[in-house]
């Protein structure tokens, strides 16, 4: 059962859901993927006709990618005009008319594609996201996204983890320190591992990957900013939460591994301050959407 309410009301986000500066590009790139050196089906169609057309969601879903779908639109013929029923983060009901267009019928019938896979993809990651919110409401806990994203498209699915009230990790590899397994043997210890970053990298934010708790208190007497706590037993993600606490200087914690919608509250209940959940962006299915043109 879709856990969502069916109402248009925007929900509340954790971080402001910013636009992407590559979502031009983006489109661009997918648009010379589908369309190469010209749409020969629509070119049937004569250069005159005008269309109208309506994108229905057949489920209830959080929307998202209005920008992307308009953008389309705007590279393939600047005269078609789109008027949207909801703003992006807007929880929509099944059957939902989310925009009407006019214009072009030629590029109406171009754009619909690929406006469309932006649109139910960007929407389907906003729909997960919300429901991972939603089951961690009433803790302190957030809910964050990953790396494990659609090449190409990460800033695009990071916006649209905001919509659906997430937070985002760090958005690549150049602007946060991710000590793992093979960073701490490869440096020696996980004490050696973060000074190099402190040093190599000041600035930026350390966070330790670690296994067992033996390794979270050398990753706090290391002063790390944030600590992963990777597949932990709840059982022993409390005594991390209690370890935490208790030490002189405590970090930001991070659950990782085996989190699922049946997992997630009692993961959260333990005290930690963030879940990264990489099914956010990876485990996903498109939002079933159509756009239906009017005789």
């Amino acid at each position: 059962m879709n856990p969502l309410k069916s109402t248009g009301a925007a929900i509340a986000v954790a971080e402001p859901a910013v636009l992407p500066s590559d979502l031009f590009e983006q489109v661009a790139r997918a648009l010379l993927e589908d369309v190469g050196s010209g749409d020969v089906s629509a070119q049937l169609i004569p250069a005159e006709r005008q269309g109208r057309a309506q994108v229905i969601s057949r489920e209830a879903a959080i929307l998202c990618g209005a920008a992307w779908f308009d953008e389309v639109f705007r590279q393939l013929e600047p005269r078609i005009g789109v008027r949207w029923h909801f703003q992006d983060g807007a929880q929509v009901r099944a059957n939902a008319v989310l925009c009407e267009l006019a214009g072009p019928a030629r590029a109406l019938l171009t754009g619909e594609r690929t406006a469309l896979n932006f649109l139910q993809l960007l929407s389907a990651t906003a729909t997960v996201t919300a429901r991972y919110v939603q089951a961690v409401a009433g803790t302190r806990c957030r809910i964050l996204d990953t790396r494990k994203t659609i090449p190409g498209l990460r800033t695009a699915q990071k916006y649209a983890v905001r919509c659906g009230g997430g937070s985002n990790h760090r958005m690549g590899l150049y602007d946060m320190v991710l000590i793992k397994e093979n960073h701490i043997a490869a440096a020696g210890s996980i004490t050696a591992a973060v000074a190099a970053a402190r040093q190599q990298s000041p600035g930026r934010r350390v966070e330790v990957e670690t296994e067992t708790l033996e390794q979270l208190r050398e990753a706090l007497d290391a002063r790390a900013d944030v600590v992963l706590l990777d597949n932990f037993s709840v059982g022993r993600m409390h005594d991390a939460v209690a370890l935490n606490a208790a030490h002189a200087h405590p970090a930001q914690l991070e659950a990782s591994g085996g989190v699922s919608l049946q997992t997630l509250r009692e993961i959260a209940e333990t005290g930690v301050d963030y879940i990264s959940v990489g099914a956010l962006t990876k485990h996903i299915a498109a939002i079933d959407l159509s756009m239906r043109f009017a005789s």
